[in-house]
């Protein structure tokens, strides 16, 4: 679905690749509406957004509660008259720590935005989706939504679910005009660390050999062209890609690297 002349609702907007994704959107003649709980940050990229004609919709909202979610169409479709696509970025990870250190709240809040956030937000705006010409659903998920990550096994078990929540509408949608795309980052250099209210790893605690994170902008770009060829799939940076073959080679070999590099990062 080629993205000028349409209206794409994308969460997580205020930052990383949420704002990335907004930006290069309305640059290539979309309209969007922006979700995002962080106020100030939709209000910059609203200043930004000017030269656009008016084609940014601020909306302050949280994706993990669901009645705030389903008072979204009305706000958009009042605004723009209609819905044609809806990226699914909104996501936060866990502290460092093993699943026997994590407290329920942490759990239920990772699993809540991750996962239901990306549920509410899709079953929300689907019925307004199908009855579009051409429409679109995009759903992060994560390097994580394939390949256990130790420190962060909620998060990974929220994007698997993610994963396969897109691959399961992606079957379910094959008859209409519906298309799907998962999508799947690796490193990318954003602030999601500070937004997940994570502590920043000390110095000595980065791993070497680690691939340069992307640029937000990058991984933007690959998303929306992924979105345009309606591909059913995605990964966003050399590193997610490796591991995606390398996991299906061998997943033992391949989580084995990934659990030695994260020894630096664990906590306990």
């Amino acid at each position: 679905m080629k993205v000028h002349g349409k209206v794409i609702v994308v969460t997580g907007a205020g930052s990383g690749i949420g704002r990335e994704l907004t930006l290069l959107l309305l640059s290539k003649g979309a309209r969007v509406a922006g979700i995002d709980l962080n106020g100030p940050a939709l209000a910059e990229i609203a200043r930004i957004a000017a030269d656009y004609e008016d084609g940014f919709e601020p909306i302050e909202a949280n994706v993990a509660d669901r009645n705030m979610v389903e008072q979204l169409p009305e706000k958009i479709l009042a605004r723009f008259g209609t819905v044609d696509g809806v990226i699914n970025n909104a996501g936060i990870i866990q502290p460092f720590v093993t699943v026997n250190s994590l407290d329920y709240a942490v759990i239920e809040r990772v699993l809540n935005v991750n996962l239901w956030g990306t549920i509410y937000v899709t079953k929300t705006f689907l019925p307004a989706l199908l009855k579009r010409p051409e429409a679109h659903i995009v759903n992060l998920s994560s390097m994580g939504g394939f390949l256990p990550v130790p420190g962060q096994t909620i998060y990974c078990a929220a994007k698997a679910g993610v994963k396969l929540l897109t691959e399961g509408l992606a079957s379910e949608l094959m008859q209409t005009k519906v298309r799907v795309t998962a999508v799947f980052p690796g490193a990318i250099a954003t602030n999601i660390k500070a937004n997940s209210g994570v502590r920043p790893a000390s110095t000595g605690a980065q791993h070497r050999g680690a691939i340069e994170p992307l640029p937000p902008r990058s991984a933007a770009e690959i998303i929306v062209k992924a979105m345009e060829r309606n591909a059913p799939q995605v990964y966003v940076g050399r590193d997610s890609a490796f591991m995606s073959l390398l996991h299906r080679l061998s997943p033992a070999f391949a989580a084995r690297l990934i659990a030695n590099q994260m020894k630096s990062l664990l906590a306990n």
